[in-house]
């Protein structure tokens, strides 16, 4: 019994990332329709500023967990100015191709200044130590990430449901079509909305460095499975990445400690899992179906 509930709340924890991951890629997909394939990189950076920030400048972890997801979310405004929204209207592959491009250009960048070599992050001290449940202790920085995660996107969920501007969002997001017969100018959210992700992406970055090896590939062993997560979920579906998120943080705790004999099982099922649900309900979980043209 001790030893499930150790793997579920470790299941839990993990899927915090995904789910403050895969809610960024689904506003990003939802309001662009852009598969932003360098998440992945900007979770990396997030780690790294929060690194960079510590070990060169002396600012400490509570100060980077705003600085570094607040400044990301300046660097893909910029970006989606720049690049993304010369692309929008030519086919998603161009798209996903320069997002790919770019993740290259970042992960060479990072291992041209610091290597390939994995550089430890210290837990903040106020957060050191475990926390006694009676049948077992965890680490408290790990319960501190199951917390915080849930918090922000609870924060995000509120903001999004019980909000003017949020609504109109989430309108954006998961019904831009729609939202565009109103009369809602959907261009101009594009903007704020893509930072938004991209800052999300850099939040669980900062939260990964003390718990995970901060390195230049981090970011690229994750966005798979966080691809994997969203199309569970269903793409777009704001509530569907986040409840995917966890789910799949679950099964994935659960198949390591209990298929551990079953390598090619335990080391797939998440993709196993996506298969299913797709042979089931093609636009996922949550998703909505596409209607003929």
């Amino acid at each position: 019994m001790t030893g499930f509930l150790q793997n579920t709340f470790n299941g839990l924890v993990s899927g915090a990332f995904y789910a403050l991951l895969a809610l960024g890629l689904a506003v990003i997909f939802g309001m662009l329709r852009v598969v932003n394939f360098a998440h992945g990189a900007f979770y990396m950076l997030g780690a790294f500023g929060a690194y960079v920030l510590l070990t060169e400048a002396g600012v400490p972890f509570w100060a980077a967990l705003v600085i570094m997801p607040v400044g990301l979310a300046l660097v893909g405004m910029a970006l989606e100015r720049a690049l993304i929204h010369r692309l929008t209207r030519l086919d998603p592959l161009y798209n996903f191709l320069l997002t790919f491009g770019l993740t290259l250009i970042l992960q060479d960048l990072v291992k041209l200044r610091y290597g390939v070599q994995s550089s430890p992050y210290e837990t903040p001290s106020a957060l050191a130590g475990s926390v006694d449940f009676g049948l077992f202790d965890f680490p408290t920085y790990r319960v501190f990430i199951l917390g915080f995660a849930v918090a922000v996107c609870v924060g995000v969920w509120w903001v999004l449901t019980r909000t003017r501007i949020g609504m109109v969002v989430r309108a954006s997001t998961e019904r831009p079509e729609l939202t565009r017969a109103f009369g809602i100018d959907v261009g101009r959210w594009v903007t704020p909305v893509f930072g938004f992700g991209i800052g999300l992406a850099g939040l669980a970055g900062v939260l990964a460095a003390p718990m995970r090896a901060v390195n230049p590939l981090m970011g690229a062993d994750l966005i798979i499975v966080v691809f994997a997560v969203v199309v569970i979920g269903g793409l777009g579906s704001i509530f569907g990445s986040v409840a995917a998120g966890f789910g799949i943080g679950l099964v994935q705790a659960w198949g390591e400690a209990y298929l551990s004999d079953v390598p090619i099982v335990s080391q797939t099922i998440v993709f196993i899992v996506m298969a299913v649900v797709l042979l089931w309900r093609p636009a996922g979980l949550f998703g909505r179906e596409e209607a003929p043209a």
